[in-house]
């Protein structure tokens, strides 16, 4: 069986970490990486902005768009 364990405050995860050893669970640590190609076309969106090639949009505007 698994068990996944949210929201974990930094603080308290030694003492579960030590609390599943003593057990003897297995302890797997995962880190789920962002997607490499989300990542690239967010960092070109931010420099494309820095470069001065967004545009500037009222409220009112925005809301148009998004009806």
């Amino acid at each position: 069986m698994d068990l996944v364990l949210k929201n974990v405050k930094k603080k308290d995860f030694p003492v579960l970490k030590s609390l599943a050893k003593s057990l003897g669970f297995e302890i797997v640590e995962e880190e789920k990486p962002y997607n490499p190609e989300f990542v690239k076309e967010i960092l070109e969106a931010e420099q494309s902005i820095k470069d001065g090639k967004g545009i500037k949009m009222t409220l009112d505007e925005l809301r148009e768009l998004c009806k």
